[in-house]
């Protein structure tokens, strides 16, 4: 039988924001009810609301879910939940697995929340997702995979692309593992001392230095931005350049187990993210590093080299940091002047094509989003064309994209700025991620 854990969000020792703050979820030794909430697109399941429901454009309550969930995490297009008894919860897309039901799992029941089975004898403490894999890390620091990738995202060995049920990936064996951030083909985790660890497609130097080798030994293609029809809405080249993005099969470059990254072996590492195919880190010592592919902006600097390199990050303490299909999102800590608690704001750079900058002027450079001032922001998530922050407060502020409901304020438009979700306003929200399309939160009941 599993032990109760205590899985509030993680106190980064090198100055990292908390996401859900542990006494709102643990309170005189027991568990506080929570619920998870969803808002967005819907066409996949992820939101596990009833089927005649297609998109919510204002947050709705996710059912059959246990009320002890103390973290969510959102994929591409499908979610997860991880509850205090050490259990984790997913629905949404299975086209690869990635809800651990197996292939063969009813398509009807996808979008209904169900037990990821496999897992009997790991705590899990946290959940992590990309559009084909799901990943749990177990509060021994162990990393389980499961779901379907062939660019080795399940970093299980040479050739291995698929895992039917959750399988520890043992690359990684004597390494406890903090975070894990997944792009569409790509993998960073970082370890409790502080290392970050590697693997899956590396294209474009997305994992550094390390995978040159593979790179210039691979067919190089046409640059998928060059050949855009400049007529078609920026929307559709996000979603072009998703099927652009699957369709390589053929001498891809892969890293298929965790490996070092080189260039920041020396360096402990307090964050990172990945985007669609550009990753960030940031150190303990506040140095930000970007790689991967840089025609949108999405690295931040204009230094070139397959490598991670250090992005401007000028006057700002930085916390964490966020990445979406083509624009980074950088949370950063303002000193306080005597006051009890510190403010925050946030800095975005990269891809600007529904405003999920949240801000105007030069898109390549790192730059204050507007209208956050004094917030007191713990957290930032980026989807593929919109953006999210959640204030210390439990409020929750969203811009970009309002397609298909993303930014929950009961319509379809873009928001230029930050918008308060005023339909959440007098509850306590934890947690608030961004899959792609999708967005959750968690919510003290």
């Amino acid at each position: 039988m599993k032990r109760s854990l205590f899985n509030g969000a993680r106190l980064r020792t090198c100055g990292g924001a908390i996401v859900v703050s542990a006494r709102s979820i643990c309170s005189g030794g027991s568990w506080r009810s929570t619920s998870v909430w969803s808002f967005g697109d819907n066409s996949n399941g992820a939101l596990g609301i009833s089927s005649p429901l297609l998109d919510a454009y204002e947050p709705t309550k996710v059912p059959s879910l246990p009320a002890n969930v103390t973290t969510i995490a959102a994929g591409h297009y499908h979610s997860l939940a991880v509850n205090a008894d050490g259990e984790i919860w997913a629905w949404g897309r299975n086209e690869e697995g990635q809800l651990g039901r197996g292939l063969d799992a009813p398509r009807d029941k996808w979008r209904q929340p169900e037990r990821v089975l496999g897992l009997d004898d790991v705590n899990v403490q946290a959940a992590y997702a990309s559009g084909v894999v799901s990943a749990a890390v177990g509060d021994d620091g162990s990393l389980w995979v499961w779901g379907r990738s062939k660019r080795g995202q399940l970093g299980l060995g040479k050739g291995v692309t698929e895992a039917v049920k959750p399988t520890k990936v043992e690359a990684l064996l004597g390494h406890e593992i903090c975070k894990v951030s997944f792009g569409w083909g790509h993998a960073l985790a970082f370890t409790r001392d502080r290392k970050l660890f590697g693997w899956g497609y590396a294209e474009d130097g997305r994992l550094g230095k390390m995978g040159e080798a593979l790179i210039s030994s691979s067919v190089q293609e046409p640059n998928f931005y060059s050949s855009l029809d400049k007529s078609v809405s920026m929307f559709d080249v996000a979603e072009k350049l998703v099927a652009e993005k699957m369709e390589k099969e053929n001498n891809m470059p892969i890293i298929w187990a965790p490996s070092l990254v080189q260039e920041l072996s020396s360096i402990e590492v307090s964050d990172a993210a990945c985007g669609l195919d550009h990753s960030l880190v940031l150190c303990c010592d506040g140095t930000v590093f970007s790689s991967g592919d840089n025609t949108l902006g999405q690295l931040g600097r204009d230094t070139e080299g397959t490598k991670m390199l250090p992005v401007q990050i000028n006057n700002f303490h930085p916390i964490s940091l966020a990445a979406g299909l083509g624009h980074s999102l950088l949370l950063y800590l303002i000193p306080s002047k005597g006051e009890a608690e510190e403010a925050a704001g946030i800095l975005s750079w990269g891809w600007n094509c529904s405003s999920q900058l949240g801000r105007h002027g030069s898109e390549k450079v790192p730059s204050t989003v507007a209208g956050l001032d004094g917030k007191r922001l713990v957290s930032v998530a980026a989807g593929r064309v919109h953006s999210i922050s959640l204030t210390s407060k439990g409020e929750v502020w969203t811009w970009g994209s309002g397609r298909n409901g993303r930014l929950g304020l009961g319509s379809s438009a873009d928001e230029a700025e930050p918008t308060f979700v005023e339909c959440l306003e007098g509850l306590e929200v934890l947690q608030a991620i961004a899959g792609f399309d999708h967005n959750l939160l968690l919510i003290a009941d």
